[in-house]
């Protein structure tokens, strides 16, 4: 699995890409087979201006999540566990089945 960051109308310094790494890495536990990790950074104009896309794919489904903040951190993680939810009930109705 690899994780591809990318930012938008802005350039990212260290301690953001590496603090973006480090939420999203921990997705990998929660289903083996997930292919790479799309990661979009952008800057809007509105009030919470600070947009975070996580995007990945697992056998059969693309899993999308786009979150809203005043901070990148902060909507980092609230994609992050968004992510880790959708990821776990993709699982859980796959070995329904």
């Amino acid at each position: 699995m690899a994780i591809n960051i990318k930012s938008l109308k802005f350039d990212a310094d260290a301690k953001l890409i590496a603090y973006v790494e480090k939420k999203v890495v921990k997705l990998e536990k929660f289903f083996d087979n997930m292919g790479d990790i799309d990661v979009t950074l952008s800057l809007l104009p509105e009030h919470d201006n600070k947009s975070v896309k996580i995007k990945t794919h697992i056998p059969g489904e693309e899993l999308v999540v786009e979150k809203n903040a005043k901070t990148f951190e902060e909507a980092v993680t609230e994609a992050a566990d968004v992510m880790k939810e959708k990821i776990v009930r993709a699982t859980e109705k796959r070995f329904d089945k």
